[in-house]
């Protein structure tokens, strides 16, 4: 069962200017270590420019461990989809995969900017997924979502919208 995590922040940029910053960039740089949750140390073995469904690419986390990812939809300036996993212990003894969601809305003056995580959680285990991780990765996507929103061009203006 899948548990899903969404968080979101303006963009004082169109959104064609959010997207083409925010699909490639790197990952280092907006995903640091939160709590018990491991930072962003690099990528590896990408297949090509981070811009086409079926790329893949291998990240590196600060605790050592690496997981895959495959990009398996991008519509600019609309949105972009990936995959994630299989994920490394301890996080895999929770979930198998996630599949990762960014959306760019045109509002007055900008762009809602959308981030969905859903963990594929395992059999038995979606409670703990719902309980604990699903409330951890919210505070560690929002940190990273703002900064993304940041690297678009709007440091000072990013305001929170909402986090399910």
């Amino acid at each position: 069962m899948a548990v899903a995590v969404t968080v979101s922040a303006r963009a004082v940029v169109p959104p064609e200017v959010a997207f083409d910053v925010i699909l490639p960039i790197d990952l280092a740089s907006i995903f640091g270590r939160w709590l018990v949750v491991p930072g962003v140390r690099g990528v590896r073995d990408q297949s090509g420019p981070w811009d086409a469904a079926g790329r893949t690419r291998t990240v590196q986390l600060t605790d050592g461990s690496e997981v895959e990812e495959r990009l398996t939809r991008v519509a600019r300036p609309h949105g972009f989809a990936y995959t994630v996993g299989p994920f490394p212990r301890p996080l895999g003894l929770l979930v198998s995969t996630a599949d990762g969601e960014w959306t760019f809305d045109a509002v007055a003056g900008g762009t809602d900017v959308g981030w969905t995580y859903r963990f594929a959680s395992r059999r038995g285990r979606e409670a703990a997924v719902r309980a604990l991780l699903a409330p951890l990765w919210r505070g560690y996507a929002q940190r990273a979502l703002e900064r993304a929103v940041a690297a678009a061009g709007s440091a000072g203006g990013v305001q929170r919208l909402t986090s399910r």
